[in-house]
C-alpha cells in the first residue's frame, strides 16, 4: 500500500494527538472512490520498532479523521503446521504477552477522555468486517484461514524455541508484536478493527525448519504482499456499499457504557 499511484487525489498530513504524534502523517484519498486514510504504523522507513509506536496516537488520529473501519495488516509467524508460509489469516482472537504497552485511551491526564474504561473483550475484532474480508479473499483465490488466535510479545527480539512451543501448548496460532493494544484501542474508539495476518515463517517451534529472520520474513513479504494489498482494494468497495449503521452503533455504545464517569 505504499504505492502513490493506489490513493486517488492523494495528500498528507500530519496532525497531533492528546497523547502525541502519530507514527507518520496520514495519508489521504480515495481508493476506488471511497474516502480512505493510510497510516504507517512502523513509520514510512519502518524505524519505530513495536514497543514504541505510538499506538493510541494513531488510533485517535484515524477516529478525529473521521474513520469508522481500520484494516490493518500485519506479519506474523505461523504456531501451525498447516498455517503455511504464504497464507492469510483473519485474526477472531488474541493473547498478550506485552507489558510495556498503554491500553487504554483513559489514563486519566487532564488531556485524555474522563473516567476509566472497563472495555469487553471477549469478542475483540469486528465480525461482520472480518467477514467481509474472508469472502473476497476466497472470491480471489486467496488461501485464507478464516479464524486464528494471536499471540502478541513485547518484541523487538524473536521468540525463544522454549517459549514458540510454549505458545504453541497455549493454544496460540500465529504470533506478531503489533495486534495489542492496537485492536484495544480501537475497541475503546469504537471502530470496526479487523486484521489481515499474512504467516512469513514457522517462528522458530518447528524441526528441520530454518527460524525465522529478519531475510526471510521481508522475503515471503515481498513475494506475497500482493495477496493483503488485493485483499483490501476489492474489500474497501464492498464495505462502502454495505449498511454498517447497526454495527457502528453497538460499538459506540459498548464504548461509551464501559466507561465509569468519576461522582462528584
Amino acid at each position: 500500500l505504499d504505492d502513490p499511484d493506489i490513493l486517488e487525489g492523494r495528500t498528507e498530513r500530519y496532525v497531533d494527538t492528546p497523547y502525541g504524534k502519530p507514527s507518520d502523517a496520514l495519508i489521504l484519498g480515495k481508493i476506488k472512490n471511497v474516502d480512505c486514510v493510510l497510516l504507517a504504523r512502523h513509520g514510512r522507513q519502518h524505524t519505530i520498532m513495536p514497543s514504541n509506536v505510538n499506538y493510541r496516537a494513531n488510533i485517535w488520529a484515524l477516529k478525529e479523521e473521521g474513520c469508522t473501519h481500520l484494516l490493518a495488516t500485519t506479519a506474523c509467524g505461523s504456531l501451525r503446521e498447516e498455517i503455511q508460509p504464504g497464507d492469510i489469516v483473519m485474526i477472531d482472537q488474541f493473547i498478550d504477552r506485552t507489558t510495556k504497552r498503554s491500553q487504554t485511551l483513559y489514563d486519566g491526564q487532564p488531556t485524555s477522555p474522563p473516567g476509566v474504561c472497563h472495555i469487553p473483550m471477549a469478542e475483540p475484532f469486528c465480525t461482520k468486517t472480518r467477514e467481509v474480508l474472508v469472502e473476497v479473499a476466497r472470491s480471489l483465490g486467496i488461501k485464507c484461514h478464516v479464524r486464528g488466535t494471536m499471540l502478541t510479545i513485547e518484541g523487538p527480539r524473536f521468540s525463544s524455541r522454549a517459549e514458540s512451543l510454549m505458545f504453541r501448548q497455549w493454544g496460540a496460532d500465529v504470533i506478531n508484536m503489533t495486534t495489542v493494544p492496537e485492536v484495544v484501542l480501537a475497541k475503546e474508539a469504537g471502530l470496526c478493527y479487523a486484521s489481515i495476518a499474512m504467516a512469513t515463517d514457522y517462528d522458530c517451534w518447528k524441526e528441520h525448519e530454518e527460524a525465522v529472520c529478519v531475510d526471510n520474513v521481508l522475503k515471503t513479504m515481498k513475494e506475497n504482499a500482493n495477496k493483503a494489498s488485493s485483499i483490501l482494494l476489492t474489500a474497501i468497495p464492498q464495505i462502502s456499499q454495505t449498511d454498517w449503521a447497526q454495527t457502528i452503533n453497538t460499538l459506540k455504545s459498548m464504548a461509551q457504557s464501559s466507561v465509569m464517569i468519576p461522582k462528584h
